[in-house]
């Protein structure tokens, strides 16, 4: 069996328990100053270090260890963040125990799966951070269309597994992104107007709850808690494991892009409109606004994933429009679809983004978009998700997801190298993004910017925010779970 090994201060060797083989406990360790849920200063003990060392499988990082400063990184590098101690979880039983010390200790936790959150609170400073990336794994059961996740796994992860049975299931748009926090979030995707948002197609989630109970959560136990789930982010535990309903489909679908010189997009943008609002579900149509080496573009990018004869039919017209520069639709897999913007969107960059739903698009607001793109630099895109299908055919209070009637999602991102210049160019997005707000109603908590409010929760979840508070005060009451797209356990 394999050794667990704890790295820091004098280091010796003692057995664990019987089966487990032997561990490499930590000893020696000094007090570690920490931060508190409430951003005050706690000192935690050596010896409650020790202890919590060595009741785990997995291992504690301190600031000296040899993988903390590997570990510690997060996707998105604009969040350069130094945490007290890391916990890399290896199951539910890890997971418990940390939560448990985390309460006791009332310090401020992150929780961190796939690391992707674009706001940079899958990390903190000072703080705890339960690192579940050792917990990774996806089975299939081809029979009864599901598949069983750990939470630390990544959306390439089950699309692999689930496609080897010829199954799938909605799972984004960026393959290294993480599963849990992605269904947590709701879960668009390139199939989600055929299938669903990714948590519509969750059955059950196994969670750590605060209180450190591990809780199973679907239609038939703790439904409450299953309801918030679906949309409600990390709110009210950590999610362990994921159940999934999975679909037949086809593995090769007909994909790539259409793209166009810039001075044809609002032609372009206005066609795309009248043909995406009523388009069949088994068709994503995801336009951007892009700069390449010889100027900006517009583009679009299609997954059409039902009959090939159709989809050559119906977007005949579309490839037809204007007069294109480039068009790759073609025959592909599905699953090399979702690689394909996953070196542009790569980890240790600086990303800052913005986004909102649209539920209209009219001429207006779409000469509004194209110009505010025109006035930026090369380092910034425009790109819409498409919306309506089955996302719509779910009631806007059967999860705690509430954007249902959106048609369109529409984001703004910067992509940058380095630092330089980061502070101009970042009050560049704001200024642009206050141009484009107005015409949103609502955002996409997956893709929160860290500048969003309390009052900015409160109004994106509208008539399920309550609820939600109600659940959160249920779960978790001293809201040890905060760095999220946070519901506080009461209101007022």
């Amino acid at each position: 069996m394999k050794r667990r090994q704890f790295v820091g201060a004098g280091l010796a060797l003692a057995a664990a328990w019987p089966f487990r083989g032997f561990a490499s406990v930590l000893k020696g360790i000094g007090d570690l100053p920490a931060k508190t849920l409430t951003g005050g200063g706690v000192v935690l003990p050596g010896s409650s270090i020790e202890a919590l060392a060595a009741s785990l499988g997995g291992d504690v990082l301190l600031p000296d260890s040899q993988d903390y400063d590997r570990t510690r990184r997060i996707w998105n590098a604009m969040f350069d963040k130094k945490p007290a101690l890391i916990v890399r979880c290896t199951g539910a039983s890890d997971v418990r125990r940390t939560v448990d010390f985390a309460r006791e200790h009332q310090l401020l936790t992150a929780v961190r799966a796939g690391g992707h959150s674009l706001s940079g609170k899958s990390t903190c400073d000072g703080g705890l951070v339960i690192d579940l990336q050792q917990m990774q794994g996806v089975r299939v059961d081809p029979g009864a269309k599901r598949a069983y996740l750990e939470s630390g796994s990544l959306l390439r992860q089950l699309d692999l597994e689930s496609a080897a049975f010829g199954l799938i299931t909605t799972a984004g748009t960026v393959s290294h992104t993480g599963a849990a926090g992605l269904t947590l979030g709701g879960g668009f995707g390139r199939l989600g107007r055929r299938f669903g948002l990714a948590c519509d197609n969750a059955v059950s989630f196994d969670v750590v709850t605060a209180d450190g109970h591990f809780l199973r959560a679907s239609d038939d136990e703790n439904a409450d808690l299953y309801w918030g789930l679906r949309g409600g982010g990390g709110n009210f535990g950590v999610v362990t494991s994921i159940e999934y309903r999975l679909h037949r489909m086809d593995p090769t679908i007909l994909g790539g892009n259409i793209v166009w010189p810039i001075e044809q997009a609002r032609d372009v943008m206005r066609y795309y409109r009248d043909i995406a609002v009523d388009a069949p579900d088994i068709v994503s149509l995801a336009p951007d606004l892009h700069w390449e080496p010889d100027g900006a573009k517009v583009g679009i990018e299609v997954c059409w994933s039902g009959d090939h004869g159709e989809g050559e039919a119906w977007l005949k017209k579309l490839r037809a429009f204007g007069k294109p520069v480039r068009d790759d639709i073609a025959p592909m897999s599905y699953l090399a679809m979702q690689i394909g913007a996953d070196e542009f969107l790569g980890a240790g960059k600086y990303y800052y983004l913005k986004s909102g739903f649209l539920t209209q698009l009219k001429d207006d607001g779409i000469d509004r978009i194209i110009d505010a793109f025109r006035r930026m630099p090369d380092w910034y895109m425009l790109f819409f998700d498409h919306g309506g299908g089955a996302y719509r055919r779910v009631a806007s209070d059967a999860t705690a997801f509430p954007n249902r009637e959106t048609l369109f999602l529409l984001g703004t991102v910067a992509v940058w190298p380095n630092k330089d210049g980061i502070d101009e160019n970042l009050a560049k997005m704001r200024a642009n993004w206050h141009e484009l707000e107005p015409l949103t109603r609502g955002f996409y908590t997956n893709l929160t910017d860290p500048d969003t409010t309390m009052a900015g929760y409160r109004d994106n979840y509208g008539a399920n925010f309550e609820r939600l508070v109600a659940l959160k005060a249920k779960y978790d009451p001293m809201n040890l779970f905060r760095l999220n797209a946070n519901v506080p356990p009461k209101t007022g």
